[in-house]
């Protein structure tokens, strides 16, 4: 590996990976993208005839970038390469689900999730103390391992789940997904937290990004689960490194309110009969669209604004 060769401290080493790993998302992307599974498009979202026969899946080019340049470029440890191997196992297996002749069941995607989730927490604890810092507060806080264990997989599989429910408008999930990775960035810089994990940070943004040439409105393809469930597992992961895994609230609460609501509305039905937001479609992205006729552009544009004022918020608490 390229880094075991060079200084691994040497910034330019990191930096070349970062502009690799952009072209070869692109490159990849433009050469390979028409031989992705096809949408058939979504029956019960806005509009989810519109993406019938697009490309779906692509999210299976740019996080195979992401592993492969972070293998060679970035600093790597056993703990990293067992995330790589999760975020690598859940794109696999949303894309399975991407080229299946039959959606996979939300109970089998469930348990995968729930897999993944706690051989993660597992991971976390074997490498670090089961403490977390309130950074808005200055506070540390010490939490039993089984339980904080249990946070871990809540954390893990909630992050998942929300972030593949709020995939459904052309380049809205990858804006998100950008805005609380690089909040967190900044966040870590300011806590001098993991210098080495930050790159890893960046060439998942920056692989992002190569997808976003193509995502665009108006999209040419689109990443399917296998893009949004790493994107997911990894938000959590950058939470949890981070050492205040609780600014995950704040950080991605756009993405937690857009994919979450749909999630708890559907559970309470089926679970206890209750019905709330009667009168607001989930996905919220949909909702904005159908019920106040915001656009594609509009939706992303303005949730992406409000992500980056509570961000900007947080961050601001965190310096006083």
């Amino acid at each position: 590996m390229i880094h075991f060769f060079l200084n691994e401290t040497v910034p330019v080493v990191s930096a070349l990976g970062l502009l690799v790993a952009f072209a070869m998302t692109c490159f990849l992307t433009a050469k390979l993208g028409d031989r992705l599974p096809k949408d058939e498009g979504r029956a019960f979202a806005h509009d989810g005839k519109l993406s019938a026969g697009k490309p779906r899946g692509a999210g299976i080019i740019f996080v195979f970038v992401f592993v492969g340049v972070a293998l060679l470029f970035a600093p790597v440890t056993l703990e990293t390469v067992i995330y790589l191997i999760l975020v690598t196992a859940e794109m696999l297996t949303g894309f399975m689900d991407d080229a299946a002749e039959h959606p996979w069941g939300e109970l089998k995607k469930g348990l995968l999730d729930l897999a993944v989730s706690i051989i993660l927490a597992v991971t976390y604890l074997s490498f670090h103390e089961s403490s977390i810092q309130l950074a808005t507060f200055g506070i540390s806080l010490t939490i039993p391992p089984v339980l904080f264990g249990i946070l871990i997989v809540a954390l893990v599989w909630g992050s998942i789940n929300v972030t593949n429910c709020a995939d459904g408008v052309d380049g809205l999930s990858g804006t998100l997904v950008l805005i609380t990775l690089g909040t967190f960035l900044i966040i870590d810089n300011i806590l001098k937290v993991s210098g080495d994990f930050n790159t890893l940070i960046l060439l998942f943004m920056v692989c992002i990004l190569g997808y976003l040439w193509f995502n665009a409105t108006p999209s040419k393809l689109m990443m399917g689960d296998a893009g949004s469930r790493a994107m997911g597992v990894f938000i959590s992961i950058v939470a949890l490194k981070s050492g205040s895994p609780i600014l995950f609230i704040p950080v991605a609460i756009v993405l937690i309110l857009d994919g979450g609501l749909g999630l708890i509305k559907v559970s309470l039905i089926r679970a206890f009969k209750i019905y709330i937001l009667k009168n607001t479609r989930t996905p919220l992205h949909d909702h904005v669209r159908k019920v106040m006729g915001w656009s594609n552009t509009q939706t992303v544009f303005r949730f992406a604004i409000i992500q980056i004022v509570v961000s900007m918020a947080t961050i601001y608490l965190i310096l006083l």
